[in-house]
């Protein structure tokens, strides 16, 4: 306990608040206008779209809790509010007794179908109509550099 804190500076202190405020900026946009333009939650979207990137649209419940890096009880949690709407629907796994699948339905589909164009124009107009293809492509090695680090470390 004795290591010293290695503080801020107030460069970096900016650069981080900045990236926070436009995290939750942007996050809360997208996610309110999703809601009220397609009745799709942020969390529905992340779910749904993690299923459409998969084959046969299903996924074990603790892949899919990895991915979006949620905890088991919020996974299990939003699945069955999901299931309930009949956006999804949980399956066992015949390999493993204590396993389970995650599966999108038809109405799953047709869900982020509807969503998907009105989340790609708000990403656009939010975020991609104001930055730079340089821009993009230094965010995006950014990213892509501290994601790696992260998912070492979860290894």
């Amino acid at each position: 306990m004795g290591e010293t804190v290695r503080w801020l500076t107030p460069e970096e202190q900016h650069a981080w608040r900045s990236f926070v405020r436009l995290h939750e900026k942007l996050g809360g946009r997208l996610s309110r206008l999703l809601q009220k333009e397609s009745k799709v939650s942020a969390a529905d979207f992340a779910v749904l779209v993690q299923l459409t990137d998969v084959p046969e649209g299903r996924q074990r419940y603790q892949d899919l809790a990895r991915a979006l890096e949620w905890e088991k009880s919020r996974m299990s949690h939003h699945i069955a509010r999901m299931a309930g709407r009949g956006l999804v629907v949980r399956e066992d796994c015949p390999d493993d007794g204590r396993g389970a699948f995650v599966v999108i339905t038809e109405a799953g589909r047709a869900a982020i179908e509807a969503a998907a164009p009105l989340h790609v124009e708000a990403v656009r107009e939010l975020f991609l109509d104001h930055v730079t293809p340089a821009e993009l492509r230094v965010l995006a090695d950014i990213s892509e550099r501290v994601v790696s680090k992260l998912d070492e470390g979860a290894s």
